[in-house]
């Protein structure tokens, strides 16, 4: 018989990289003679990493005692890495410093979202330089993965790309998903496109693997389109597209969902209860990012909701923003509060819903994602005072924590902005810059100010006419730009700030702001004299010249000074004479016609009653006593009644 540690020697020795699973039996067949064997151990560690049975290399790993795990710290790593283990892969990562390691490294920062710390990592494995074939390719592909991702965590801006990124489908699949997550559809749309005729274009791939490489690309093309309004297109591509087919469990759920939430003919809930929730389960080592899980999460509560299950959504999602801090920024738990107020109001809108939501205000007086929500009822009720009002209530409180945390929450440039909007909404033009001035007091503190809100709060001090705060707004467009020496709105600003004041400080900076030429490029001067000067609309106007809003016209001086002649003609001309009706031309008037109608000849009494008494009357003849016999005098209180025939009858009268 053969010594078996030889044949593994021979084996690894003459077999390429696809015989793992010769070289697993012939390390099993080493390890049954001698179990301690360190290299026979290694080879059948490595080969179980080939095959991807990565569970069971880990305990081939631990089967081997302290030294091969001191010796096979790279595969221990790797194989905690793919078993989702991300904790203890960047531990044991931390034992070494080997290149290899630097790269398992990055990809465990990738995974666990600390995308700081993997472009940290691949900056240094750059700087070092490649030392295999095909690896500055490989780091090219990676770090431009790990700038998309901050680019969807809004920590990246533009995503820097090369002339050579364009010529191969990873490196611009990968460019275009970081302008997607910048809102840059369209050059998003046209890199997609190269990036998958690239793919399809390779040779040394078969068919079966282009068709793995390409669906995640059409699942992107299909959103992009979407986004862009493209429906049929996005829906012809989007029925090229089997969800069984795509290799990847997460992909085969945003696929799945994209397609539910783009669906038109599904009109029942239930129906879409049902198909949301087939998609396969996600094993315990692949999971989604935090961006893409956020976004499943709530439309699985929507579509919950849809299907009238208030009771469950409620319990669900208090019990998942009761495990975290109040009051918070965090969008995730701030969505959970907004669906929560969604099942407690069932369906319903406006002050009946608004109700509802406010007694959970009293429970839960914190919870942002609930005074969002209230604020946005508010509003839509055309209400912004008390929205107002318990906006500054909240932060009042805050105010008063000495919690930290509380206090970045006070200032969060976003709730600080909405505040602002509602203030400029109903004219309260005052509080707005010491609403600004403070919140930007706060944040120049910080070690990550807000641009936006610095941005805001200096120009709300440009616009007063006060020496101090034009100093002020020229601090912080100073900080600005030490942050950033590109930001024109910080130059701009700046300027701006000490033009009237100290001109020596800004002379350097006037040839980098916008020419003026170029500013007033696309304006037409002749244009703007001939449309003359708008007029502010009056309230005193009338009903028969009122216009709905949005439709006055602005009128020239000349057309102004046309029409003032005809209406002064209009004033002082004939008055029309007013005539009958029935008024003939050469008809002999009546004689009559300046009498009362009673005095007229013509005249004739409508009615019984009024007949019977004009027969009655005398019209100046002789009186006959048998006219007079029953008539009594005013006051004599006698009651003249009927013959007996007509007792007990009601005598009807003309109506």
């Amino acid at each position: 018989m053969a010594n078996p540690t030889a044949t593994l020697t021979s084996l690894l020795r003459s077999t390429s990289l696809t015989d793992h699973d010769e070289i697993l039996k012939a390390t099993n067949a080493v390890l049954k003679t001698s179990k301690l064997d360190s290299n026979a151990l290694h080879a059948r560690a490595v080969a179980l990493l080939k095959l991807d049975r990565f569970d069971d290399a880990l305990r081939a790993l631990d089967d081997g005692g302290d030294k091969l795990t001191s010796q096979c710290i790279l595969e221990r790593a790797y194989a905690l890495y793919k078993t989702g283990k991300l904790e203890d892969a960047a531990k044991v990562c931390r034992e070494g410093n080997s290149r290899g390691l630097k790269h398992v490294a990055a990809q465990v920062a990738y995974r666990a979202e600390r995308f700081r710390d993997a472009e940290e990592i691949y900056k240094q494995l750059v700087d070092e330089g490649a030392q295999i074939e095909g690896e500055d390719m490989d780091l090219r592909i990676n770090g431009l993965a790990v700038d998309a991702q901050l680019a969807w965590q809004g920590g990246k801006g533009e995503v820097e790309s090369r002339n050579e990124d364009f010529e191969a489908f990873e490196t611009a699949y990968n460019v275009a998903c970081g302008c997607i997550a910048k809102g840059d559809y369209n050059k998003g749309n046209f890199l997609l496109k190269r990036a998958r005729d690239l793919c399809e274009s390779l040779e040394e791939l078969s068919d079966d693997e282009k068709r793995a490489e390409v669906l995640p690309i059409m699942v992107q093309q299909a959103f992009v389109l979407t986004k862009l309004g493209k429906a049929e297109e996005a829906e012809v591509l989007r029925k090229m597209i089997k969800i069984d087919d795509l290799p990847e469990p997460q992909t085969k759920i945003i696929a799945q969902n994209n397609a539910l939430a783009t669906a038109t003919e599904i009109q029942n809930p239930y129906l879409s209860k049902r198909i949301f929730d087939s998609v396969p389960k996600l094993s315990h080592g692949e999971r989604q990012f935090e961006h893409q899980a956020n976004i499943l999460q709530r439309n699985h509560y929507t579509i919950e909701l849809q299907a009238l299950k208030y009771e469950g959504v409620a319990k669900s999602t208090l019990s998942a923003i009761s495990k975290s801090p109040s009051p918070t920024i965090s969008s995730s738990t701030n969505s959970l509060s907004v669906l929560n107020a969604a099942a407690h109001a069932e369906d319903k809108s406006g002050r009946v819903a608004l109700k509802q939501i406010l007694r959970l205000l009293e429970k839960r007086p914190n919870d942002v994602g609930l005074i969002l929500t209230i604020v946005q009822l508010h509003v839509s009720m055309n209400s912004p005072g008390p929205a107002i009002s318990l906006l500054e209530a909240f932060f009042k409180r805050l105010e008063e924590s000495t919690n930290s945390l509380d206090q970045d929450v006070r200032f969060a440039p976003g709730l600080v902005a909405l505040l602002v909007s509602l203030y400029r909404s109903t004219g309260r033009i005052s509080p707005i810059k010491a609403e600004l001035g403070k919140s930007a007091s706060y944040w120049q503190s910080k070690s990550k100010p807000s641009p936006s809100l610095f941005h805001a709060a200096g120009i709300s001090l440009l616009e007063s006419s006060d020496a101090e705060d034009s100093r002020a707004a020229g601090e912080i467009f100073s900080s600005l730009r030490s942050q950033d020496p590109s930001d024109r709105v910080a130059i701009a600003g700046y300027v701006a700030s000490y033009a009237s004041s100290d001109f020596s400080k800004i002379s350097s900076d006037l040839d980098s702001l916008t020419p003026i030429p170029q500013l007033i490029s696309d304006i037409d001067a002749e244009d703007l004299e001939n449309a003359g000067i708008p007029s502010v609309p009056s309230n005193n106007l009338s009903t028969n010249s009122a216009e709905p809003h949005g439709s006055s016209k602005k009128r020239s001086l000349d057309e102004k000074e046309n029409d003032a002649p005809a209406k002064k003609q209009k004033t002082i001309g004939t008055r029309k004479s007013k005539l009958p009706k029935d008024f003939e031309q050469g008809k002999k008037m009546d004689p009559e016609r300046w009498l009362p109608l009673k005095d007229r000849s013509s005249y004739r009494p409508k009615g019984k009653k009024g007949k019977k008494k004009a027969l009655d009357t005398t019209q100046g003849g002789v009186v006959r006593d048998d006219a007079l016999e029953g008539v009594e005098a005013p006051g004599s209180g006698k009651v003249v009644t009927g013959g007996g025939g007509a007792k007990g009858k009601k005598k009807k009268g003309k109506k």
